[in-house]
This record gives C-alpha cells, structure tokens and sequence, in this order.
C-alpha cells in the first residue's frame, strides 16, 4: 500500500505542476496536456478504489477471532521466535539449545547457517548507482584502441569559411587529427565459500554470492567511470573533464550554478544529457525553488527515477562526491562523451575443484577495460568553491 500513495502522491504533484504551469501562462490546456490530465485523473482514481479494496480486505482479516487466529499462528510463532532469540544469541558469543544436544545455529566455516525463518528476512542491501556504462560509448577491442579526435592544429589555426573574391587566391589554412588512445587494466575479485554452508544453509548460498559479485563489479565499474583518475594504473572518469563550472557561492548550490552547468554543454549536445549527484547532493538541490517558489526538481511519473531537474533526468550515483570545498559534486552531460573499452569481458566462474582440500568452492570474476574522455563538449561538472 506504500508504494501505491507514494505513486498516487507523484501523479497529484504533476496535476499541480500541469495546473500551475498554465496559470503562469495565462492559458488553457493543449490537446495533449488535456488528454495526459485527464489519463492522470484516472489512474489516481484507479489507485484510490485500490487502496480503498486493500483496507476493506484488511478489515476483514482483523475480524478473525483472537483465539482462532493464535490456534492458527502459534507453532510457526513459536518457532520462529526460538530461531530469532537463537540467531541473536550466537551474535552475542552465545550458543542456544532449543532441547537436550540440539543447537537451533548451524556452525559451519567458522561461522553459522541462518535458520530459515531468519534468511527469509535477510535484507540485502544496495547502492545507489547510475547507468553510465549503459550510456558511454562501448568497444570490444584487443590491443589498443585508438578513437580519432580533431581538434585545431593550435591555438589559432583551424579551417575556416569566410568571403571571397573572384580570382583571390583563399588562404590555406588547418586542423588536424589526434586520437584518445584506450588500453586495458585487468581487475578481478575472488570469494571463498565452505561446502558445510553450501549443504546446510536455507538460501542458494552460491547464487547469492554470484550476485553479490556482479553487482559488486558494476558498483566499481561505476565508480571507475565517473571518478577515474585516468592514470598509467587507472581508467579515466568522467569528472575528469576539464569542462568546468565553479560555484559563485562558496560550499553551496544555486540555481545560477546549475544554470551555468548545464549551459556549459553545447545544445547540440542537450538531447540526451541528464544530471548525475550523491543522493546527499540530490536532497540538498531538491529543497531549492525558482523565482515563483516553484521547486527546482518536479516529479516525472514517467523514469526509473522520477524526477527531472531543469527539464532533464536526474540520475544518484553513490561513487559522486558529496558538496564539499573543490569537490566535483555535479555531472553534467550526455555519457557518449566517454569511451569504454573491454579487452577482456566480465565473466565470472565457479572452481570447484582449486579449493576441493579446503572443502570450499571459489567464485571469481575477471575483466579488463579502459576508459577516456573522448569528447569534452558533451560533459561538464560543477566543481564546488571552497572559500
């Protein structure tokens, strides 16, 4: 029922922002924005007579008698309850016995089997990532790759177009061709797992792991592709552009600020440009309101992450850095304006036999890739003033 009021609550907020926009306009509805009200209508509707089922359907679940519904709970109550007070025993150093000899905590690998009751409720949990690797530019290239990249032969000379007379000679004139060049750094992760936890656990222990270590590589692919430090060692980042818009306010973010950023990437750019902060960063933008007391960010029903800021999608990243003297704390920009290259694809494999005399199975993951800034216009990032 949560998720549906937090979504009945976006669709209102986007009644009021359509509402509001036509009353600042002095104007009435377009075709389309009557047809998009009056869908939005609906489904509010449509959620209300939801909500209002679940209630009623709720109502009738508390009408069971006490007795009935205790005569109908209680084995699975109290075992479950015993599992519980187990578990955080043994957190606390302690061993339980539910009867004579028998444990309810497995002990396995230098640590224990959850009981089921409890991994049942084991809540994994994530972080905050943005989809720059789905957006960058990506290759599949052994060796070194090598982007083409024009640019002015130097500070003065470029081609240039101008008037002309009849029978003057033009005047030669030129840019010339440099190349990003993308290499490969190799990185991997390995997990040992005991057999005695894969036999006995409630969850697919192995499976479980294998996830972990996906998404434990796309959280450092992240991380990599827009932090990178871009060295002889490291993939280079996107907020290494040197496209770079400075904060008329020491340690704060104003509206002219990510004005000013998103100017700084050329319109021919715009079309697939979104913005990328620290979900701190996000929170602090979203409390900001324009000159008629409009917020800054308004809902967008429509994304993954429903929220748009100056008209364009708004996307929280963990890896970015928080608001903080000469940190780069907003990303700016279409993600094409980076090149990824993997020399080697992310695979990720199960040995069982490596670890066969330690009863364990190992689980790796392999990969190498290189990253570079390949077009500097179409990213920009607001670099916070320190004092």
């Amino acid at each position: 029922m949560k998720k549906l009021i937090e979504k009945r609550a976006a669709l209102a907020a986007l009644l009021a922002s359509m509402l509001d926009a036509v009353k600042q306009e002095e104007r009435a509805f377009t075709a389309e924005e009557d047809k998009k009200f009056a869908e939005t209508e609906a489904e509010i509707a449509a959620i209300d007579k939801t909500i209002e089922a679940e209630k009623r359907a709720q109502g009738l679940q508390t009408a069971i008698e006490p007795e009935e519904r205790a005569a109908e709970t209680k084995p699975e109550d109290d075992k479950a309850k015993q599992e519980e007070r187990a578990f955080i025993d043994f957190i606390n150093g302690r061993i339980t016995e539910m009867r004579a000899g028998e444990q309810n905590v497995t002990m396995a690998n230098n640590t224990a089997v959850i009981p089921e009751s409890i991994a049942n409720r084991i809540i994994d949990a994530v972080v905050d990532i943005c989809p720059i690797l789905a957006g960058a530019e990506v290759y599949h290239v052994k060796g070194t790759l090598k982007i083409p990249k024009w640019t002015k032969a130097n500070t003065t000379h470029d081609v240039t177009v101008g008037y002309a007379t009849e029978f003057t000679p033009l005047t030669a004139d030129s840019g010339k061709f440099t190349s990003v060049d993308l290499g490969g750094f190799l990185a991997g992760a390995l997990v040992l797992i005991g057999k005695s936890v894969i036999n006995n656990a409630a969850i697919d222990a192995t499976g479980f792991i294998i996830r972990k270590i996906a998404e434990k590589v796309a959280q450092f692919l992240e991380g990599e592709l827009l932090t990178g430090a871009g060295s002889t060692t490291a993939a280079e980042g996107a907020l290494s552009t040197s496209n770079i818009v400075t904060t008329g306010t020491a340690l704060t973010i104003g509206l002219a600020d990510l004005i000013a950023l998103q100017s700084a990437v050329k319109q021919a750019h715009q079309k697939n440009s979104c913005w990328t902060m620290a979900p701190a960063t996000f929170t602090t933008i979203k409390q900001l309101v324009d000159g008629e007391n409009r917020p800054l960010i308004q809902p967008d029903v429509s994304a993954e992450f429903p929220y748009r800021l100056l008209g364009k999608p708004v996307y929280l990243s963990d890896n970015m850095p928080a608001i903080g003297g000469n940190k780069l704390a907003v990303l700016y920009g279409d993600y094409t304006g980076l090149a990824v290259n993997f020399r080697e694809d992310i695979g990720i494999e199960v040995l069982k036999e490596v670890y066969h005399t330690q009863h364990a199975i190992g689980i790796d993951a392999w990969f190498e890739f290189d990253s570079r800034i390949v077009d500097e216009q179409k990213l920009a990032v607001l670099k916070i003033k320190n004092s």
